[in-house]
């Protein structure tokens, strides 16, 4: 008879609500717990035979997946936006830590990423730095705010200058909105130091990373980007393919079709009908997603190899956003692959993938026009809204740019 069980938690701040069930599905046990460290492993080392234990993302997700980890067999993190069953029918704690542990013993949950490769301090540190950035723009998006609820023009920096504090303050006539600015401008005063210390840690955190460095290689990624990008992802080999480095950075495209084949005459075609391109995919990191677009503004108005690639995509007659697009895809696979495979970029490389993209692109659009296949374009979402798909955003990432890498003198 098997020994394994199979354990749904559904966790709170005080309590967890435990089902447990075994190899058949049948309920064994449930119980609710003291959401504390002790009572958990002292339920955990109670139980015989080989465990696998789920749970769902959430705020003590990290804290329980590193007190859980030694002592279970197999531990899922899952991500509740995919769990539709707990979405069914009646719904309380203890009917969730059934779901959970019926779906675990049906593999039927998605796993959230939990590993711990080294990067635990960066990564702490990278969420401070992102919120203390976030803060600090939300104070100066307030200031600027109030004196343009005035009718007070306030464009450029001189607005946040301490020496040009009182001049500005003196602009507003009312005393109630005058006392709002100087609170305003306190914040800011208190935020700004803070933000200074901890980019300052960030960045001399990143230098104990060697990633890091490889990473700057890269045109428009500075010591910040480099930084976040392994504090974002740890490690590359959770990617298998570029392609599921897109999904989870939101530059994945999501089709949808129905009654694709057809009998004519006894035969089995394909139809031709346009795929229903419904946009890039929504569930996504949304660091991430930022980062990768910041890049591939910067990158395209800057002289560069990647800036000339934007500039022959926009050659062929692609549209801004979907060159934008398709150079943050470029981007994303190149850091994936500079990242696994330790190589070093080349810019020759990414113009003769260029030249080929665009000699593919011609031939497709010509075959199309002649009435081959069917049509991969639609529209596709960047920035928030909805753009031209074309089949190049596929094809101009076809290869990657880079050569074996080697220290060159002033390395050694």
């Amino acid at each position: 008879m098997s020994q394994e069980k199979y354990i749904g938690m559904d966790v709170h701040q005080a309590t967890i609500s435990v089902a447990v069930m075994d190899s058949q599905g049948k309920l064994i046990m449930e119980c609710i717990l003291e959401t504390e460290a002790a009572t958990i492993l002292e339920f955990i080392q109670g139980m015989r035979g080989t465990l696998a234990v789920t749970f769902e993302e959430g705020t003590c997700a990290a804290w329980l997946h590193d007190l859980l980890s030694p002592p279970v067999h197999r531990l899922v993190v899952c991500d509740p936006r995919k769990n539709a069953l707990l979405k069914e029918g009646s719904k309380s704690d203890r009917i969730d830590a059934r779901k959970l542990a019926e779906l675990l013993r049906g593999n039927q949950l998605s796993p959230v990423y939990h590993g711990d490769h080294g990067v635990r301090t960066l990564k702490e540190l990278g969420r401070s730095y992102l919120t203390l950035t976030q803060d600090l723009t939300r104070v100066m998006s307030r200031i600027k705010a109030l004196y343009r609820s005035w009718a007070i023009p306030c464009s450029g920096t001189a607005v946040y200058a301490a020496r040009h504090r009182n001049e500005w303050l003196a602009k507003i006539s009312e005393p109630g909105v005058r006392l709002r600015a100087e609170r305003f401008y306190q914040q800011l005063d208190l935020l700004r130091p803070l933000h200074q210390a901890a980019r300052h840690d960030f960045v001399g955190e990143s230098h104990k990373h060697p990633a890091v460095k490889l990473l700057r290689q890269i045109p428009s990624i500075g010591p910040i980007r480099a930084a976040l990008l392994v504090a974002l992802l740890q490690t590359p080999h959770r990617f298998r393919t570029k392609r599921q480095l897109w999904a989870y950075s939101g530059f994945a495209v999501e089709t949808h079709d129905s009654g694709e084949y057809r009998y004519v005459r006894g035969k089995l075609l394909r139809n031709r009908e346009r795929i229903s391109v419904r946009g890039l995919n929504g569930n996504y990191n949304r660091d991430l997603k930022n980062l990768f677009k910041s890049t591939a503004v910067s990158a395209s108005t800057r002289p560069g190899p990647l800036r000339d690639f934007y500039v022959a995509l926009l050659a062929k007659g692609m549209r801004p956003t979907m060159a934008r697009l398709t150079l943050a895809r470029k981007i994303a696979a190149i850091t994936l692959t500079i990242w696994k495979k330790g190589v070093d970029f080349d810019a020759k490389q990414l113009d003769q993938q260029a030249a080929r993209a665009s000699l593919e692109t011609r031939l497709f659009h010509l075959w199309s026009f002649l009435g081959g296949g069917r049509s991969g374009s639609g529209e596709a979402r960047f920035e928030g809204e909805y753009q031209s798909m074309s089949w190049a955003a596929s094809a101009s990432a076809a290869s990657h740019p880079f050569t074996r890498y080697a220290p060159s003198d002033n390395q050694k």
